[in-house]
């Protein structure tokens, strides 16, 4: 009740220069954050070259009474992949990288593995597109814990396996802007961190923007809550560049308006208009992703966007390129009131949104046992060695799976849909990185004639803390 009364004080005693258009937005966060106990929201809206509103409400900080602020610096989960692509663009601009030559001709002695398909198709773009055949991949390392991140190279030897043919599927990968961050260090020279800073954040005014949090930096930061309201442990990735970045909404809404072209006084054009244009060219089938950018059509509206979420993160970053509009709503609590704050802002500026259509029909699974019947074996393939996988396919329909001599479990949830099997089971690994966390093993595999391969994946049971999806390649033959 405490928190409550004092994140409504917070708010009346909120600035007056955010009166008029936005009153309703207003309203909407203060109950949102009274209704879901979130812990705090942080907004920007940048227009016609001007940032026309900016604010923070509730706690960036609860048990320090840290109220937010514009200035407050939160973690942006996947919102980084923009950033970070914004400096793979700076250095295409300088000659140094070509985003449709192979992305292992900027690695160095790890390179990924063509599994599924020629790696020498696995293209810096593909991998900013998420078509490179690179898989589902997050692991999260708590302050707490003994665990460490392991150095890119490492990671790459682990888990830089294609599992489908590049250019084959749509298949978002924090892996993927992982290496990219490489490749940008690589080809800097330098720490990702430092060329960032020195090529992106300063020179763009985004002095509350940072790769992680360092010194000096501890107290500007909105500690990220759990669903229980309590504070969850510092946490860093073995994938930095994909979702490590913090920044503030006053920060952010300038990232967003730079990109749209209008950028401030005090930015410096690192960038010319026509690689902005480039990364904002979806070049996938099915979502519309470009060079680090979502792109899509809402009721006739172009939105180009990119939002995060992870375990006490909720991020929207949305650009409305023909009305000259940034949109930057930040949460520290995972929560839906990140969406509707984005949508009440856009309704007080830009008039309502067309209502999002309705998702069609998923493809009616095929039925199992269909193509599959009988028995297939084979091996996944993991960095502390192979494990025997046995899928047997039922006339009624059930599937059983097995790993090395464990025990036969079934495969629960199983179906084929888009030619691709998929289904969970309980089974050992084997790997001390599966070990930080219980998981099920989770399936998603293509019959390719003879063979049945693609990706077997450790995922976390969900939990308090983040978990981890960690993927390994496959490959059986019917028996």
């Amino acid at each position: 009740m405490f928190t409550r009364i004092v994140i409504a004080v917070l708010i009346l005693a909120a600035p007056l220069a955010a009166a008029g258009p936005f009153d309703r937005v207003r309203t909407v966060i203060a109950e949102g954050l009274r209704e879901e106990n979130v812990a705090s929201i942080a907004v920007a809206v940048g227009r016609d070259g001007k940032i026309v509103w900016e604010e923070g409400f509730g706690w960036a900080d609860r048990e320090k009474r840290i109220a937010a602020t514009e200035h407050t610096m939160y973690s942006l989960a996947s919102i980084s992949k923009p950033v970070t692509a914004t400096g793979l663009m700076i250095l295409k601009h300088r000659g140094q990288l070509d985003l449709d030559r192979p992305v292992n001709d900027y690695l160095g002695d790890a390179k990924l593995m063509g599994r599924a398909g020629d790696a020498r198709l696995a293209t810096v773009r593909r991998v900013a597109n998420h078509t490179s055949g690179l898989p589902l991949h997050y692991q999260f390392f708590h302050e707490d814990e003994p665990d460490r991140p392991p150095p890119m190279d490492e990671t790459i030897r682990r888990y830089g396996n294609l599992v489908t043919p590049p250019g084959e599927k749509y298949e978002y990968s924090n892996l993927g802007y992982g290496i990219l961050g490489y490749v940008v260090e690589r080809l800097s020279g330098g720490a990702y961190e430092d060329f960032l800073r020195e090529e992106v954040f300063l020179p763009l005014g985004l002095t509350r923007t940072s790769s992680g949090i360092g010194p000096r930096q501890e107290s500007h930061h909105a500690v990220r809550y759990g669903a229980d309201g309590l504070p969850i442990p510092f946490y860093d990735f073995d994938h930095r560049a994909a979702s490590a970045i913090y920044s503030s909404a006053h920060d952010l809404v300038r990232f967003g308006m730079f990109h749209l072209k209008a950028r401030l006084a005090d930015q410096r054009q690192i960038l010319p208009d026509s690689i902005i244009d480039e990364m904002q060219k979806p070049t996938t089938f099915g979502p519309g992703y470009g060079v680090g950018w979502n792109i899509v059509d809402r009721g006739g509206r172009r939105v180009v966007s990119h939002s995060g979420g992870m375990a006490g993160v909720v991020t929207l970053l949305s650009l409305y390129p023909e009305h000259n509009t940034a949109i930057v709503v930040l949460a520290n609590s995972r929560t839906n009131l990140v969406s509707r704050v984005q949508e009440a802002i856009v309704e007080a500026l830009l008039a309502p949104l067309a209502p999002r259509p309705a998702a069609g029909s998923p493809p009616a699974p095929e039925p199992l046992p269909g193509p599959l019947a009988g028995e297939w074996r084979g091996s996944v393939h993991t960095y502390a060695g192979e494990r025997e996988i046995v899928l047997k396919f039922l006339p009624s329909g059930d599937v059983h799976a097995r790993l090395g001599t464990q025990l036969w479990t079934l495969l629960n949830d199983a179906r084929i849909s888009n030619g691709y099997l998929t289904g969970r089971f309980r089974g050992d690994i084997g790997t001390g990185d599966a070990a930080r966390r219980p998981y099920v093993l989770s399936v998603s595999l293509k019959q390719r004639g003879d063979v049945l391969n693609g990706a077997v994946t450790a995922l976390s049971v969900p939990g308090r803390r983040a978990g981890n999806a960690l993927t390994h390649w496959a490959e059986l033959k019917k028996q």
